[in-house]
């Protein structure tokens, strides 16, 4: 792995992620947002018969990743990882191709921190760039048209939801009558003169408005959901899935889906007996979400919010 550009990505609980994979003695790993490929390279590090499948949607990602035969890059959002997959599978010559065949899936969601710090991104609210922040360059939404075109209703439906900002409604109005809006200080400047002096004081008011366009650019909690079920379905039994949050949005999807996979019977208390016949797929194999330590989030900063969960497809 290429060390020159060690500030590109720092990953986030890369230890624990090592550590969860250690029991399942992983040979196929499905790395779904390979970032600066800090996780990779952990994971090649304690697995050496370990083949990665690299997936990210952003062309500087896939420019990281090493040549070798150990990784195999592929440019795509993984919200088209029940493709990806599938097609692995059948390479690797399976005699029934709806049968999983991977040991373990990462997913380490939302911004990297090379994105966050080249400014032409447009994805920091704190250094001055275009209004873009596409993580797939080629896509063709970007914040721009969002902050400068969508109608106010709309804009203030996004910040609400996506962004969990009760002042949406007054932000997107203060953002419509400021258009044409030319870059991210400026919309950041926008959005703090909307708010209230005492919520300026506890946080940059501009952060959730930023991570509420993000998600609407990217469509990524769509895409969470979509790469999950694929996760979930082609992990092989005794197989991991293994998922990074960040905020409570990208969490909530991940614990349902995991809470829904370890669930059993379903039948009433009072039954004598099942009679739904319903089994759970999958187990947890620790009992609580994992968060970095204090030592972690000194040397990286940006690992506070971080929130990991893992689950296990049960063995026939």
């Amino acid at each position: 792995m290429d060390q020159n550009q060690p500030s590109y990505h720092k990953p986030v609980l890369a230890a624990e992620v090592v550590d969860l994979l250690r029991p399942i003695s992983p040979r196929l790993i499905v790395d779904a947002t390979f970032g600066g490929g800090g996780h990779t390279k952990a994971l090649l590090a304690a697995f050496p018969n370990l083949s990665v499948v690299a997936i990210d949607r952003d062309p500087d990602a896939i420019r990281q990743v090493p040549a070798g035969a150990a990784i195999r890059p592929v440019q795509a959002n993984f919200a088209g990882l029940d493709r990806i997959v599938s097609e692995i599978c059948v390479e690797a010559g399976d005699d029934d191709i709806s049968d999983p065949c991977i040991d373990a899936f990462l997913f380490d969601l939302g911004v990297s921190s090379h994105q966050l710090d080249e400014p032409q991104r447009g994805f920091s609210y704190r250094r001055r760039g275009p209004l873009d922040m596409r993580m797939d360059r080629d896509a063709e939404l970007g914040a721009e048209r969002i902050v400068n075109e969508w109608p106010v209703d709309d804009l203030a439906d996004i910040i609400r939801r996506f962004g969990e900002e009760r002042l949406a409604g007054r932000i997107a109005r203060a953002i419509a009558a400021a258009r044409p809006i030319g870059d991210t200080v400026e919309l950041a400047g926008v959005v703090a003169a909307a708010v209230p002096a005492a919520a300026r004081r506890r946080r940059h008011p501009a952060r959730r408005v930023f991570q509420a366009i993000r998600i609407a650019v990217n469509d990524e909690l769509a895409s969470i959901e979509l790469g999950l079920d694929a996760a979930l379905h082609w992990v092989r039994p005794g197989g991991r899935v293994l998922v990074i949050a960040y905020h409570s949005l990208e969490d909530r999807i991940v614990k349902r889906k995991f809470a829904a996979g370890t669930t059993g019977c379903v039948c009433p208390p009072d039954f004598p007996v099942c009679t739904c016949g319903r089994v759970a797929e999958f187990r947890s194999p620790v009992h609580k979400p994992i968060r970095p330590g204090a030592a972690e989030v000194e040397a990286n900063p940006r690992a506070r919010s971080a929130i990991m969960r893992v689950i296990e497809r049960v063995a026939p």
